[in-house]
């Protein structure tokens, strides 16, 4: 049975430090991507352009960060979830597979935290499998009421028919939001027996919090896995997290 590889990360908008000792890493992200051979990479924290930093370092790359980073075969899908002073960020989908209309939706709860949906069909081995794309607030009670908004908005935009799947980085710390995603049908990628624990993402230099997830709908999940090492905890603050799904 072919099964659907989807991996999801948060590339910190491919810079790591902070100050005059910030690094750039967006090129060694390129190549992890590569490395991760998924056919759907969900990625959050990606930037579009950004004025100063292009000016700071000297390889900063001329094509947008999807773009970019998109490996050859693969279409790259970009959208915008804050605005700031010296450019843009967002969330982005790359997939080997044929891809349908793109959407957005805004979830942002409040005025300091600019979030979204990015929503994406992406046609896999003669299924169409709804991918969307999520990067969560740092509040408990923002993601309560984002989850809600991402119910409403697959109410209204996804057939209760159709595969789905929900990857990003959902910030949720203490491990609370299973139960209201499992209320909206969608349920963790992780095999059953395995613990969430062994999937810690988050900081990536000792990871202790499993903040970056895939939920799926109609779709079982086979294997789940974690990078690890000194170079993948190099390039991120999050590292990224791969499931094998399969239909159900």
């Amino acid at each position: 049975m072919t099964l659907l590889r989807v991996a999801t990360y948060n590339i910190h908008k491919g810079v790591q430090g902070i100050g005059p000792v910030r690094r750039l890493e967006i090129h060694n992200i390129g190549h992890a991507v590569e490395q991760l051979d998924a056919d759907v990479v969900c990625l959050q924290e990606v930037r579009k352009l950004h004025r100063r930093e292009e000016r700071y370092f000297t390889r900063w790359p001329e094509l947008p960060q999807a773009e970019f980073l998109c490996p050859e075969g693969y279409a790259a899908v970009y959208q915008t979830n804050a605005t700031t002073r010296h450019g843009e960020h967002g969330n982005a989908l790359l997939s080997r597979w044929p891809l349908g209309d793109i959407g957005h939706h805004d979830v942002s709860d409040h005025r300091f935290e600019q979030r979204g949906l990015l929503h994406v069909p992406v046609h896999w081995n003669g299924a169409k499998v709804n991918a969307i794309v999520a990067h969560f607030g740092l509040i408990h009670s923002s993601r309560v009421r984002q989850v809600q908004r991402l119910a409403e908005f697959i109410e209204a935009t996804v057939p209760r028919d159709e595969l789905l799947i929900v990857a990003g980085d959902f910030n949720d710390w203490a491990e609370k939001l299973d139960a209201p995603m499992r209320a909206v049908g969608l349920h963790r990628a992780i095999v059953p027996g395995d613990p969430a624990a062994r999937f810690n993402t988050f900081p990536s230099r000792m990871p202790m919090f499993s903040m970056d997830r895939i939920y799926a709908r109609g779709l079982r999940c086979r294997t789940t896995s974690v990078p690890r090492g000194a170079a993948w905890a190099r390039m991120s603050d999050h590292l990224p997290l791969l499931a094998e799904l399969e239909r159900a």
